[in-house]
């Protein structure tokens, strides 16, 4: 765990890792889009996004583990101390999943190196010291723009998509953790209509992206897919479906009929056991 958290945080904060240099061609209308201004002035910050996918399933699991304490038999799980490992336990493999959807997001963009739909905006090219008097005319090299370094290194790493990534992984996992622990009363739809509205949620994240000129919807869905991908991964093959060690149930039932078997066997004593036995017995003396 603490090797993804580092890498995840090289990966962010630092140059350890260089972008790929992607080139261009002059005038590509699908790199002119307007810049809307950095990602903390989006409809969604990157601050709100974090807050949500950290902060809600944090809010849901330690209320469902509360809930579920307060229902069990086994005096030890309402104890405060047992209440809080067992709530990180549950939230140890979620926040794994999301540093590793991360480190996957963060390896794909730094790879392709693809462009943001307002990098030309961004970039400022001198078009005319290009020589991009013809429209077809390939740009590759790096000092061929003259705007904002960071807003350059931003717009490109766009492939595939973080905030999708992250919003769906949190939305699937969440979904699939209401549907497989939480025991809602009265109507069915309840755990349906929390799954899907978390997934709505996710959704528009994405499309938020895409009408912001931040991402292509080919970067959309990459983390859309990246992060449906690793969640169904964890719950189903990790903790499977919540149900692989009990994680239900404090303790394992105990079996006491294995301990005491209802029907027993009728003893047979082999004729060695006679012989050893008969051998065994006091020799009687009769006197006359």
């Amino acid at each position: 765990m603490a090797g993804t958290v580092m890498l995840a945080y090289y990966f962010e904060y630092t140059d350890t890792f260089n972008v790929h240099v992607q080139g261009f061609f002059c005038y590509e209308t699908a790199y002119t889009k307007p810049y809307l201004g950095p990602e903390d002035t989006s409809a969604i910050p990157p601050a709100l996004l974090y807050a949500v996918v950290t902060g809600v399933p944090t809010l849901l699991v330690s209320h469902s583990r509360q809930r579920l304490c307060h229902k069990t038999l086994n005096p030890d799980c309402s104890r405060g101390t047992v209440l809080v490992i067992k709530t990180c336990c549950h939230l140890g493999v979620y926040m794994f999943g999301l540093f590793t959807t991360d480190i996957f997001v963060n390896a794909g963009q730094v790879v392709t190196g693809n462009l943001a739909p307002h990098f030309l905006t961004v970039c400022k090219p001198n078009y005319t010291a290009l020589g991009c008097q013809q429209a077809l005319r390939y740009i590759s090299h790096q000092e061929a723009c003259t705007g904002n370094e960071d807003d350059i290194l931003q717009a490109r790493k766009t492939f595939p998509s973080k905030e999708a990534a992250l919003s769906v992984y949190a939305a699937v996992y969440m979904a699939m953790y209401i549907t497989f622990t939480v025991k809602a009363k009265g109507t069915r739809l309840a755990k349906p209509v929390m799954s899907l509205g978390l997934m709505c949620l996710a959704f528009l994240t994405g499309i938020n992206r895409v009408a912001e000129y931040r991402n292509h919807w080919s970067d959309v869905i990459a983390g859309f897919i990246i992060g449906v991908a690793i969640a169904t991964f964890l719950v189903v093959c990790v903790v499977h479906n919540f149900k692989g060690k009990q994680l239900l149930n404090e303790d394992p039932p105990q079996d006491h009929l294995s301990n005491n078997p209802m029907v027993s066997s009728p003893r047979v004593e082999s004729p060695l056991e006679k012989y050893i036995a008969s051998q065994l017995k006091p020799n009687h003396v009769h006197f006359n």
